[in-house]
């Protein structure tokens, strides 16, 4: 053989092991190619809880900036988002059309713990990842069980303990009416307070529940108003929610007021309650407010709003679920990049059960993302807020309200 031929040899035989290599790298599961990563979302764009649709347009902009900056690992991102109408037998039939007929690699961010809870065991048994469910439930925050399933936002009961620990060092002798919506999410809540609270448990001395179809929730908060109570917890959806804080202001009955994080958004629930009912009440936060004058030279709200005028110009900058929905897009961009070319169903679990120390640019400070193998709760932590009439404002540290990791098992 001559030299040339031997070196033209070995050149092609370099250039064929380093195809092979470059090829064993790169790892597909249906969803995944070389140009593009299909992500599946369902929402309910229409229903009882539609105030949540705009979570995913503005998942939605924030993919199409990230396609226009070139994508991950030049692959552009397909986000196919689906109404539920709330509605769990929905949630099915759309889980269903996004696995096996638009073959999406995931689905992200499907929101409402009923619609999750409802699609849960077959997405499990699909072995395709339902990540960072848009629900505090905390049993979506069960590896053992159910390992193709993770939560993302502080899970309720978490929240609910964070309250109790404030109950039960500002107001000991406080008495509690709670007022729930009848579902895991509602209940979940009402568990983490009861928990929280321990053994002064018996502070709670009246509940009432409703359910997120009704009409009306007037007799409810009468019936707890009658109790004497004058510590009240609201844990409802955001139309539930507003009612409540209506109703109680309208009784004149003047209790310290706590009101699930789900539903604080001034926008679709303080304003539509009123807001001179709605001063003086408490909740939770893990994200900043863009109505908190505090963030006006903040660089991560800067970002944010440069973005929501660029990508989502229609998009209403005092409504929270914008920025929620701007940190779980960070979250998901994180995971694709650490998946990098081994993008299979079981990768992208094992990324997203590997985050360290994750900011995001709207959460607040000393607010971090992490994961692990056994541990599916990517956020823990939350501060306490109060409203003074027109904004929200932080008080108090930085709590942590952790469930033992065996939760829900």
């Amino acid at each position: 053989m001559s030299a040339r031929l031997r070196k033209l040899f070995v050149t092609a035989a370099v250039a064929a092991v380093t195809a092979t290599a470059a090829n064993a790298q790169k790892k597909y599961d249906p969803g995944a190619s070389d140009a593009e990563i299909k992500v599946g979302n369902i929402m309910p764009y229409s229903g009882p809880a539609s105030s949540y649709g705009v979570i995913g347009k503005a998942e939605a902009a924030y993919v199409n900036m990230i396609n226009e900056q070139g994508g991950i690992n030049g692959r552009k991102i397909n986000f196919i988002s689906y109404d539920d109408a709330y509605s769990p037998p929905k949630a099915i039939e759309q889980a269903r059309k996004l696995v096996e007929s638009d073959e999406v690699l995931f689905i992200f961010q499907s929101l409402g713990t009923p619609s999750n809870s409802a699609i849960m065991k077959y997405m499990n048994a699909k072995k395709v990842p339902q990540l960072f469910v848009a629900s505090g439930g905390t049993k979506f925050g069960d590896p053992k069980n159910f390992p193709w399933t993770m939560g993302f936002q502080p899970n309720y009961q978490s929240e609910g303990r964070i309250y109790a620990k404030y109950i039960l060092e500002h107001f000991p002798d406080g008495k509690i009416a709670v007022f729930w919506q009848n579902d895991d999410a509602g209940k979940d809540q009402f568990k983490g307070l009861k928990d929280g609270l321990g053994d002064k448990v018996g502070m709670i001395i009246a509940e009432k529940s409703y359910e997120v179809s009704d009409p009306s929730i007037d007799s409810q908060i009468v019936a707890l108003h009658d109790s004497g109570a004058d510590i009240f917890f609201s844990w409802a959806a955001p139309k539930g929610s507003a009612q409540a804080i209506r109703k109680v202001g309208e009784l004149g009955w003047k209790p310290k007021f706590f009101l699930a994080n789900t539903a604080t958004t001034i926008a679709s629930v303080l304003k539509p309650a009123g807001l001179e009912y709605s001063k003086g009440i408490i909740s939770t936060a893990y994200i900043k407010d863009p109505t908190d004058p505090v963030w006006k030279d903040d660089a991560g709200m800067k970002k944010w709003l440069g973005f929501m005028d660029k990508y989502y110009p229609d998009g209403d900058k005092a409504n929270a679920n914008n920025a929620y929905a701007y940190v779980q897009s960070q979250a998901l961009i994180q995971v694709l990049k650490q998946c990098g070319d081994d993008l299979t169903r079981e990768n992208v679990m094992k990324q997203a059960a590997n985050l360290h120390d994750f900011a995001s640019d709207m959460l607040l400070p000393g607010i971090t993302v992490n994961t692990s193998a056994d541990d599916y709760f990517p956020i823990e932590q939350m501060q306490l807020m109060r409203f003074n009439g027109e904004s929200w404002e932080l008080f108090g540290p930085i709590i942590s309200g952790e469930v033992g990791h065996d939760a829900g098992h």
